[in-house]
């Protein structure tokens, strides 16, 4: 138990577990909630309700010391237990915990800080594991359109995919925090179920009146899944689970989702018993009488067959108490059933794998609707040039982290065109295809996420009558990069190479229905890139003048999860920096566009003043075969030498470091670094591995003219020095390295700072976009102008011809005369393909 000495600022905590015939687990559990949760003592209640009581269970709960019991002559079942349990608490917050749970020490503390951090958090649902704290119990909820909630990764390995917060649309009761007064407004749990979903039903209610359910990993508990209902016949749980999600079905959905799913949910819950009890579903048909008539009108059922059919029986005799229930909920509700479809995960899920109970599902779903209610997942295929191994450079860690996003809803495919890709069969596919390959894939899918080069490989795409939905990831304005990387070719190569990746570029701007971008000052330049190109027409003006819904700002991101410890990193494992030295890290390549040349010179002059300043590049050679090392990086070497700095103030890690293991290096740092010279290509980048520096809370120092630069600045998580000035360069090294209450400062800045960067964040407007993904409105068929200028007439179209003839002979003679001849016969046939008007 913690001392009381921090309980000032913590709100009353009063955690409650219901017994019922299980004494022994309920006292270990709050034997151990005493001894080992972090949480001072004067502001921990510890509440047991005993369902059922009976003199011993009574007197041995009653004995536990600072344990308040309250015993129930009945058995409530545990949402009349928790009820009875919250009416007679006096925290502000509520924690709901199974009796056959234990609780980590840092439980509450993890869990209260959520909620006083974050206004609009009104639970919080617990990261739970089985016993061992192997395998998962609950990280994530979902709900069917038939109302049954489920544990998603449930039996899964605990990988440490699931450490990062999310918001959900329930949690699990057996871990459960809540504020006491909203738990109040809403009446608790809806005790008429008794046990199963009620979990779920608040969630629901609470997600519906406007609060958010948080899911917090820290927030651990370890649970025997079930341990009340170990001995129970399996056909009472499951007509508890068709009973209790008809009725939670009833009370939350909207009258138009109610209007589809509640029929098809009564016909698939018969569907669903009859094929569990595994009745012969024609054995009442005419032509199967048996030829003993006295034999006919008996047939044994099983209790599984009969689970569905009492429970609907049971759900009618509910039916006017649910209804006066359902008036409340749909009064009080502040959210639409579409705000809360992504919390459903994936709602068309089928949940059991019977056969002929999915025929059915399926069967219902296209009679009912159920996917124009529920929103039918997307099929999307996310397409990258890059490298997918263990190590991966900025474009494929992008579009991993945009499949990883888009495969909580959608079904994913992440396809390579590079030589070098690990196939990967998890929560989305990673598969590696050529030219000829991936056209089957964009074949496959609704929406094409793309970055790079991809376009050009699938030239159907361009076609003006496509109809594919096509997403450009255009984050990395490459052609300004080729402005400094072709610095080292010859004068015909650097202007061929320029002049095809902008055309690469063109055909994205032309052809895309929704483009994101890394920045502000990135959106700028594309929209006047899309204006040169014709691409800001009215349609698209007057659909939305701001222009989001076609060009979105979408940034780099990093892990929600903090980053944890795996392996070895920096110290002790190269020689030449120690435990006690103040290490500077440079986290990506080495690139033309970058300044490490400057960054030397300023180390050079920080280390003859200071003994222990050491700087570590991470990455000199690009995991990408395609991406040959510039001639930076041997420049770099070669000053690093003529210094003197190699290995005694500066290390090179002459591969690259697996994506996966990269905290380790991160994490022995001391500050991050990126420097770079002033041109046009730093103005529009966005140093996209600089974000691990804000990831592992290292303070930052950048070079000015750039947008994180600017980030840098105003947010106070580092300092900005000019371009090429060793001195001042310098200056900052020494500041960040060894002023330990700046340091601190700027971390504690950082931690505020990163959450705006989580990948879920970042891409909400692609997950928004995929969620209704359509053309853009200027590449709708058929979008001919409603209303239209008079027509010239023919003498007029004549003269106006003419001048325009002699006007282009004046200017270029016959040769500019056919060039604007077959500039307006491809316009006048892509208006038509479109099937717009012609000139």
């Amino acid at each position: 138990m913690a001392d009381s000495r921090d309980s000032a600022d913590l709100p009353t905590v009063s955690v409650i577990t219901v017994n019922y015939r299980t004494t022994e687990d309920t006292v270990t559990c709050l034997s151990r909630l005493r001894a080992e949760l972090d949480y001072p003592a004067d502001k921990l209640e510890l509440i047991c309700v005993d369902n059922a009581s009976d003199a011993d269970s009574a007197a041995r709960l009653g004995s536990l010391r600072d344990v308040r019991l309250i015993t129930s002559a009945d058995n409530l079942g545990f949402a009349g237990g928790c009820n009875l349990g919250a009416r007679a608490a006096n925290g502000d917050v509520l924690a709901f915990l199974n009796n056959d749970a234990v609780a980590h020490p840092q439980w509450a503390r993890s869990a209260v800080r959520v909620l006083r951090d974050e206004p609009t958090v009104g639970a919080v649902a617990g990261k739970v594991l089985d016993r061992s704290g192997e395998r998962v119990d609950f990280v994530d909820g979902g709900l069917t359109w038939f109302g049954m909630g489920y544990k998603r990764h449930a039996g899964e390995i605990d990988d440490g995919s699931h450490d990062a917060p999310r918001d959900v649309l329930f949690g699990t009761g057996s871990s459960l925090f809540v504020r006491a007064e909203p738990f109040a407004l809403l009446g608790g749990f809806d005790e008429r179920l008794f046990m199963f979903y009620e979990d779920v039903d608040l969630g629901w209610r609470l997600n519906l009146r406007g609060w958010r359910v948080r899911y917090v990993p820290e927030c651990l508990s370890y649970h025997s899944h079930h341990g009340s209902m170990s001995g129970v016949d399996s056909a009472r749980e499951h007509y508890l689970l068709e009973r209790n999600a008809l009725a939670v079905l009833y009370k939350n959905a909207s009258e138009d989702t109610l209007a589809r799913a509640l029929p098809a949910a009564l016909a698939l819950a018969v569907r669903r018993s009859t094929a569990r009890g595994e009745v012969d579903p024609k054995q009442l048909e005419l032509d199967r009488r048996p030829e003993d008539p006295a034999e006919d009108g008996t047939t044994p059922v099983s209790t599984q067959a009969l689970a569905g059919v009492l429970a609907i029986d049971q759900f009618v005799e509910l039916l006017p108490e649910l209804r006066r229930s359902r008036e409340v909920e749909q009064r009080e509700r502040v959210r639409t059933d579409v705000d809360l479809r992504p919390l459903m995960r994936r709602a068309l899920e089928p949940a059991y794998p019977l056969p002929r109970y999915l025929a059915a599902h399926d069967v219902l779903v296209e009679a009912f609707g159920l996917d124009r209610a529920f929103g039918a997942p997307r099929r999307i295929v996310v397409i990258t040039g890059d490298a997918v191994t263990e190590r991966m450079a900025g474009p494929a860690i992008r579009a991993w982290h945009t499949a990883e996003l888009l495969a909580e809803e959608h079904e994913v495919r992440l396809v390579s065109t590079n030589e070098r890709v690990h196939t990967h069969q998890g929560r989305f596919c990673v598969l590696r295809a050529d030219v000829r390959e991936l056209a089957g894939h964009v074949e496959w899918a609704d929406v094409v996420v793309l970055q790079g080069h991809a376009l050009e490989m699938v030239p159907a795409l361009k076609r003006a009558d496509s109809d594919k939905i096509v997403v450009c990831d255009i984050y990395d304005p490459m052609h300004l990069e080729l402005l400094e990387q072709g610095r080292d070719t010859d004068e015909q190569r650097r202007h061929a190479d320029l002049r095809g990746a902008t055309e690469v570029l063109n055909a994205q701007l032309r052809r895309g229905d929704f483009f994101l971008c890394a920045s502000q000052r990135q959106r700028h330049f594309w929209l006047g890139h899309l204006a040169a190109l014709g691409r800001i027409t009215p349609r698209i003006y007057d659909t939305d003048p701001t222009m989001r819904s076609l060009i979105s700002v979408a940034p780099f991101g990093l892990p929600a999860a903090p980053p944890r410890r795996t392996g070895p990193g920096i110290r002790g494992e190269h020689t030449g920096i120690g435990a006690e030295d103040r290490i500077v890290l440079w986290a990506g390549g080495v690139y033309s566009w970058f300044d490490p040349l400057t960054l030397l010179r300023a180390v050079h002059r920080l280390s003859e003043r200071r003994k222990n300043p050491r700087l570590f590049f991470l990455g000199m050679n690009h995991p990408n075969p395609e991406v040959p090392e510039m001639g930076m990086a041997d420049r770099t070497r070669e000053l690093a030498e003529e210094l003197d700095l190699v290995d005694r103030h500066v290390f090179f890690n002459e591969g690259w470091v697996p994506y996966r293991h990269r905290q380790n290096h991160l994490l022995d740092a001391d500050c991050g670094v990126t420097t770079h010279f002033e041109h046009v290509e730093t103005t529009f980048s966005f140093r996209t591995r600089m974000l691990d520096y804000l990831w592992a809370g290292l303070p930052v120092v950048t070079t000015e003219g750039d947008s994180f630069a600017d980030l840098v600045r105003e947010e106070g998580i580092g300092l900005v020095v000019p371009a090429e000035s060793p001195e001042e360069l310098a200056e900052a090294l020494d500041r960040v390295l060894y002023d330990e209450d700046f340091a601190a400062r700027c971390r504690e800045r950082l931690a505020e700072v990163r959450e705006r960067f989580t990948w879920e964040s970042v891409l909400a407007p692609l997950t928004e976009f995929c969620r209704d993904p359509r053309p853009a409105p200027d590449r709708l068929r058929g979008s001919a102008p409603l209303s239209r200028s008079p027509r010239e007439s023919g003498v007029a179209a004549l003269r106006k011809d003419v001048a325009l003839l002699r006007e282009y002979l004046d200017r270029g003679g016959p040769r500019e005369v056919a060039r604007r001849a077959a500039g307006r016969i491809r316009r006048v046939a892509t208006r038509r393909l479109r099937g717009g008007d012609s000139e």
